[in-house]
């Protein structure tokens, strides 16, 4: 179950909004509640996107500056004794 939030707006773009959401068939809450999550997946898509690039861009560049590091933050030893699923 969702927190409620509370939020001011203009008469006019009240009236506004509850007709689009008449129209789709959506409360006025429902309405701004699959705009604000359409907003924030949209956003989330496009960083995971860009993340893709940039590893996809740098991979290289960064193995051979800092090699495969296959266990992060294992102390030196461990890393060459640990097994190949110990991360």
């Amino acid at each position: 179950m969702g927190k409620q939030t509370n939020i001011r707006l203009d008469d006019a773009v009240r009236a506004a909004a509850e007709d689009r959401a008449k129209r789709r068939g959506l409360s006025l809450q429902g309405y701004v509640a699959d705009l604000i999550e359409a907003d924030v997946n949209q956003a989330r898509a496009a960083f995971m996107a860009g993340a893709s690039a940039f590893l996809a861009a740098y991979t290289d560049t960064f193995e051979a500056e800092f090699g495969e590091d296959r266990y992060p933050g294992l102390p030196e030893g461990l890393a060459k004794t640990a097994p190949r699923d110990a991360a």
